[in-house]
């Protein structure tokens, strides 16, 4: 099982920024959710987790708008921007290209 601390950053915020194309959510929901999509593979922690989208929201990729979970709690939710959705795509190429890449060299003879 990989740790966030074991993420690369970009991998972090590749994995933060899909999880937000789909909904909006909370800092715990997108956590569980990495966690869920993952099957448990990776597992972000509060420490690595808030910094990150603190990151996000500082570049203007996501905005973040307090709330109310159904529990009533208050939560600040976030919500990918367009600039965002942008930068989602272009690092899902260059995800894409690299894992492409270490592909070749594993499966190379």
């Amino acid at each position: 099982m990989a740790k966030s601390s074991e993420l690369l950053q970009g991998t972090l915020d590749l994995l933060i920024l899909r999880t937000l194309s789909l909904q909006p959510l909370h800092g715990v929901g997108v956590s569980d959710r990495i966690r869920q999509i993952t099957n448990g593979v990776f597992q972000v922690k509060p420490g690595s987790l808030f910094p990150a989208l603190h990151r996000l929201e500082e570049k203007g990729w996501i905005l973040g708008e307090w709330s109310q979970t159904e529990e009533g709690r208050r939560a600040r939710f976030y919500t990918l921007t367009a600039i965002g959705r942008k930068r989602l795509a272009s690092e899902t190429r260059a995800w894409k290209t690299a894992a492409g890449a270490v592909e070749n060299v594993l499966t190379s003879e």
